[in-house]
C-alpha cells in the first residue's frame, strides 16, 4: 500500500523538529543559543507544534487552517524569549525549515513515489513555497506590531517615572525635570503633576530646570501654563535652575513669570521655603 506525502510528512513530524534542531547555529542568540534543558525542550516543542499544523496543508481532507496558523503565530510573537531574538534570525530560521521541507519531499518522492509525476512534483513544492511566505510575512506583521507596543509601553512608563513629583514635607514638594522635554512628555508633566499636587494637598511646588538642556518654545508655554493651572487648584509654584537660553525664550514669547519666584539652585529655593513653611 502506497503512503501519502501527508501520511510520510505526518509520520515524521518529531524527525523533522530534531533534524531542525540539530542543524541549528548555537552560537545565535536570544532562544535559539540556550543551553537550559527546559527552553530546549519548549524550543522543539513549538518547532513541533508548527509541524503539526503545516503538514494538515498536504491532507485533502483538512480544511483552511488560518486559524490554526495564526494561533501558533501569536504564541510565538508574545513568547519573551522569541521576543529577546533579532527578527532576522527568526525569519532565517522558517527558511531553515523551508529548506527541511524540501528535502523531505524529495526524499519522499525517491523512497516511496517514484513514479510522482512533474505536475504533482510542482504542484506540492508551490504549495510549500507559498504557504511559507505567507507565514514569514503574518509574523513580520505581528512581530513588528507587538515590537511597538511594548516599546510604547516601556517609552510611557520612562515618561511616567521622569516627571516625579517628590513631596519634602506635607506642604513642600519638588519637581525636578531631567532630560530632552518633547510635546508628549509636556502633556503627561503636566496632567501628573496636577493630580499630584491636589491628591496630595501641596501648597508649595518647586520645579527645578537645572536638568533640562534645551526648552523650545512648545516646552516654555506649557511650563507657564503648569504654573497657571497649579494656581487654580491651590498650588504655589517656584522655579529653579533657569538656564539663561530658557529665560531668553521666555522672553521672546512674552511669558511673565514675575509673578512667580524663580532661584538659582534647589538648595536655596528649599531654604527659602522651608523658611517661609515655618
Amino acid at each position: 500500500m502506497s503512503v501519502s506525502l501527508y501520511q510520510f510528512l505526518k509520520e515524521n513530524t518529531w524527525e523533522l523538529t530534531e533534524e531542525w534542531y540539530k542543524g541549528l547555529d548555537k552560537t545565535k542568540g536570544g532562544v535559539y543559543g540556550s543551553t537550559v534543558p527546559e527552553k530546549i525542550q519548549e524550543l522543539k516543542q513549538q518547532n513541533h507544534e508548527f509541524h503539526l499544523i503545516f503538514v494538515e496543508l498536504f491532507n485533502e481532507e483538512s480544511e483552511r487552517l488560518d486559524d490554526e496558523f495564526g494561533q501558533w503565530v501569536n504564541k510565538i510573537v508574545l513568547d519573551q524569549a522569541h521576543l529577546a531574538t533579532p527578527l532576522p534570525e527568526i525569519i532565517e530560521e522558517f527558511f531553515n525549515n523551508q529548506t527541511l521541507y524540501l528535502k523531505t519531499i524529495d526524499t519522499y518522492v525517491e523512497t516511496h513515489s517514484p513514479e510522482l509525476s512533474i505536475t504533482e512534483y510542482n504542484k506540492y513544492i508551490q504549495l510549500l513555497l507559498h504557504a511559507f511566505q505567507q507565514i514569514v510575512i503574518e509574523f513580520s506583521k505581528r512581530n513588528q506590531e507587538k515590537s511597538e507596543q511594548l516599546l510604547l509601553a516601556q517609552k510611557e512608563m520612562i515618561t511616567e517615572l521622569s516627571s516625579p513629583v517628590i513631596q519634602l514635607n506635607e506642604q513642600i514638594a519638588l519637581l525636578p525635570l531631567v532630560g530632552e522635554i518633547d510635546t508628549h512628555r509636556a502633556k503627561v508633566i503636566f496632567e501628573q503633576t496636577l493630580q499630584s499636587c491636589v491628591d496630595n494637598r501641596i501648597q508649595s511646588l518647586l520645579i527645578d530646570l537645572s536638568g533640562v538642556p534645551v526648552v523650545d518654545t512648545m516646552v516654555a508655554n506649557q511650563l507657564f501654563q503648569l504654573i497657571e493651572g497649579l494656581t487654580l487648584v491651590g498650588t504655589i509654584a517656584s522655579l529653579s535652575g533657569i538656564r539663561p537660553e530658557i529665560a531668553q525664550t521666555a522672553v521672546q514669547l512674552g511669558i511673565d513669570f514675575n509673578r512667580t519666584k524663580v532661584y538659582a539652585t534647589i538648595a536655596s529655593a528649599l531654604s527659602k521655603l522651608n523658611f517661609n513653611a515655618m
